[in-house]
């Protein structure tokens, strides 16, 4: 007996990611229902070799519906997602709506998924389960073993984060202003604050008062709320033009000593990741090789010798996958797999 899987956002970029995802994954879907607002309502989606046309979003009945995957953005979230929560559906949301409440988990399963058990035996849930930043998705997979293995203290992250990250409209801006330089066109910011073509920009999402924009915040609230309150974490969050696959430099302080080579082993045994890490020339990785794969890949792992305890890092991986997309169904899949969720039409 398969599961009635919703999709909402399903012409988006993340929405379309998940839908190629489930079929690759054989997810095991009875049916499977894209959902779009009234406007985008019947274009064509496909779906393993089917193609289907969307649904409105705005007179879907989920009842019957066992997971709905939302990535339609914070104020959709905001809107749909209690409702349909209320209706029995397991809603797993990709946007920032619900990452936050103190009652909702924040999930990367190769990271904390011992918390949907509790989460699933209380009586009083909001049937929410948030997916993290995207930025923050890959950090955490790579920083889990190593705080099994010696206890973080302190981290410092550098993000060099791609434009699919702001959408199709950033990746057409990229696109149009790197056609139009060749030309001698002046590129006209419209998607983001500077031109992004040839260029790095370092802001990404609003300015808080501290200085700090809410990507960097993201980074460092979600750190803490899935993997320890108590490490100390600081951001600066970059965007790049690169399309597709998200880059961190990440700086380490420990508990602690940990050398390289324990830190090698530990990230080799540990799910989710591969570590290319050879010290020559393209022995590592770079968003290009990491667009399209499921696995988050650690280079050029180092000691750090301005701190004690200290090792330095480099993470790729491709944002719309792991970041989002490939996460929003682990989450589905580690449900089904601990026997939290049966299919309804059973």
């Amino acid at each position: 007996m398969g599961y009635k899987v919703a999709v909402v956002g399903a012409t988006g970029n993340v929405g379309r990611e998940m839908l190629d995802i489930l079929a690759e994954r054989n997810f095991p879907v009875s049916e499977l229902v894209p959902l779009a607002s009234s406007r985008s309502v019947g274009r064509e989606v496909s779906f393993g070799d089917k193609i289907l046309k969307c649904k409105n979003l705005d007179d879907y009945d989920f009842t019957g519906t066992d997971f709905v995957l939302m990535s339609a953005g914070g104020e959709i979230s905001k809107q749909w997602a209690p409702k349909i929560g209320a209706t029995g559906a397991m809603v797993i949301d990709n946007s920032s709506a619900f990452r936050y409440h103190e009652d909702v988990p924040l999930v990367v399963p190769e990271v904390n998924a011992h918390v949907l058990d509790a989460y699933m035996a209380r009586n009083d849930r909001k049937n929410i389960i948030a997916n993290p930043n995207c930025s923050t998705a890959q950090l955490v997979v790579a920083l889990k073993p190593l705080h099994d293995l010696a206890k973080l203290t302190r981290i410092v992250v550098s993000t060099y984060q791609s434009v699919s990250g702001g959408g199709k409209e950033a990746m057409d801006e990229l696109w149009n202003q790197t056609k139009g330089i060749f030309v001698n066109d002046q590129p006209t910011p419209q998607k983001f604050t500077k031109q992004i073509a040839f260029n790095v920009i370092p802001h990404i999402d609003v300015f808080m008062e501290d200085g700090y924009t809410k990507e960097e915040w993201k980074v460092l609230a979600e750190t803490k709320k899935m993997l320890d309150p108590k490490i100390k974490v600081t951001c600066t969050a970059v965007r790049v033009p690169v399309f597709v696959g998200h880059s961190e430099a990440v700086n380490m302080e420990f508990e602690r000593p940990i050398s390289p080579d324990e830190a090698r082993d530990a990230l080799r045994d540990a799910p989710g990741i591969v570590v290319l890490d050879k010290r020559e020339n393209g022995g590592y990785i770079t968003p290009v090789e990491a667009k399209g794969e499921d696995a988050t890949y650690v280079s050029r792992i180092r000691e750090d010798v301005t701190v004690e305890n200290g090792l330095a890092m480099w993470v790729v991986s491709d944002n719309l996958r792991k970041g989002a997309a490939l996460n929003t169904i682990q989450i589905a899949e580690t449900l089904i797999a601990r026997g939290l969720i049966q299919p309804k039409a059973a």
